[in-house]
């Protein structure tokens, strides 16, 4: 039992951290509505189903133990977080306040912002990795590994899923709506500001 009890605390504490999946999920609902900040929400719980599965097979292990490969995955997520964090910030926040058109960005779209955020983050990749290698035994059988995996998807996508949830009400939207290009600048700078952090933080 104090397995099942470590792995949920530090996935919930590492869920719970703002961070880029925190911002791309706000992003994604005060712009484009709930719908598209519930496929953001769902495409990083999606994500982490990949670096359960690669750590699970044995890849992750050679990721955290390979200088260049990591650096190789965190410059290629850091230069996406920048790129979209360029693209929200020159956005001229132009967006009329109707609070019910159809979604600008496409449900693949949505998924898309949420997969690649999460997929191409080497912090994830630290935490799974770290998780299973500090956390869970030699003795702990595949299939209690694949709950645990299936856990931290599952609290990603409840925590995100109430971001997506409370950033795009009716009311609180239309205010952000309103204040969108002060926004679109607040949030393309923290989103790059992670890439660029990201990019010139240590290997390991």
């Amino acid at each position: 039992m104090p397995e099942v009890i470590a792995v949920a605390v530090i996935t919930v504490l590492a869920v719970i951290s703002p961070g880029a999946d925190f911002a791309m999920v706000i992003r994604n609902s005060y712009l484009y509505g709930r719908a598209t900040g519930l496929l953001a929400a769902l495409g990083v719980a999606t994500g982490v189903l990949v670096h359960v599965t690669y750590t699970m097979l044995g890849v992750g292990l050679l990721i955290a133990s390979s200088t260049a490969l990591f650096t190789a995955i965190k410059l290629i997520g850091a230069a996406y977080l920048v790129y979209i964090g360029i693209k929200t910030f020159r956005s001229r926040g132009d967006l009329e306040v109707d609070l019910d058109r159809k979604a600008e960005l496409s449900p693949l779209a949505a998924l898309r912002t949420g997969f690649l955020t999460n997929v191409l983050n080497p912090k994830t990749t630290l935490f799974v990795v770290s998780t299973f290698t500090q956390v869970v035994g030699p003795d702990t059988s595949l299939l209690r590994q694949a709950g645990y995996g299936l856990f931290m998807s599952f609290a990603h996508m409840a925590w995100f899923g109430v971001v997506a949830l409370f950033f795009s009400q009716a009311r609180l939207r239309q205010a952000m709506l309103r204040a969108q290009k002060v926004l679109n600048r607040v949030i393309g700078s923290v989103l790059a500001g992670l890439g660029i952090s990201l990019a010139f933080a240590p290997s390991h």
